[in-house]
């Protein structure tokens, strides 16, 4: 998409992220499991946003720490009871994070998506490994691409509401695993406001072997942050990886 860049998609959804997608998950689960998988910590959340679980996994006691490339996704993160608790960087999610050693690194709701092409993927394991203790853990979330993906122009009606209507206008590219597009709200009051988005989706098993390529190994495999088994008509998945010992 042309003008889109690093810190687009943050600046777009900032003020609405919250409102949009606070039940995408299950906060209290991701939390739970973090701890479970984390032990004393620390964490780093790549792509921390608005500190949707950020904030709660620092109020639990953990020591976490964020990267974004979107000043306002920050800000908001920070304005928020507990935000001060979670030491944010501004910057990209491969090339800026802290060097740790992590005893987690959590990248949630198709996150890693955001990075534009196969290389940038591939780069990103590299330097999560690179960034985990032995015998830490990588918790990624996202959605299963369709089989087969869509392919060209979608428009679809997201939401609507008596002052306003929200339309998802998309296009998917299944040769380079890539869809963009924008969210448009239309309110009766405020005009028009374009949220554009880009994703380089990846099935599991390609994501998979960019783990083990960086030295990680695949050990869990679930259906959501519950813990429910992962099915072959499962739409989302959450894949645990390790660092070797």
């Amino acid at each position: 998409m042309r003008g889109y860049d690093d810190h687009t998609y943050g600046e777009a959804f900032a003020d609405v992220y919250d409102d949009w997608y606070d039940d995408v998950s299950d906060v209290a689960a991701t939390v739970a499991l973090v701890r479970r998988l984390a032990g004393t910590g620390p964490v780093l959340e790549l792509g921390v946003g608005t500190g949707r679980l950020a904030v709660p996994l620092a109020r639990s006691g953990l020591e976490v720490h964020g990267v974004d490339a979107s000043p306002s996704m920050l800000e908001r993160l920070r304005g928020k009871p507990g935000g001060g608790g979670v030491h944010c960087i501004l910057g990209d999610m491969v090339d800026d994070a802290p060097p740790g050693p992590f005893a987690l690194v959590l990248v949630a709701y198709n996150t890693f998506f955001s990075l534009p092409t196969p290389e940038r993927q591939r780069s990103a394991m590299v330097r999560i490994a690179e960034r985990l203790s032995a015998g830490g853990h990588l918790v990624l979330e996202a959605f299963v691409p369709e089989d087969p993906p869509p392919h060209g122009q979608q428009v679809a009606l997201r939401s609507m509401a008596a002052d306003r209507v929200v339309l998802s206008v998309s296009v998917d590219d299944p040769a380079t695993q890539r869809a963009e597009g924008h969210l448009i709200e239309l309110t009766e009051h405020h005009g028009v406001r374009l949220r554009p988005w880009s994703i380089r989706w990846a099935r599991p098993p390609e994501l998979d072997a960019m783990a083990k390529a960086a030295g990680l190994d695949l050990v869990e495999r679930w259906g959501d942050v519950t813990e429910a088994p992962f099915a072959e008509d499962s739409v989302r998945h959450v894949s645990v990886y390790r660092r070797s010992p």
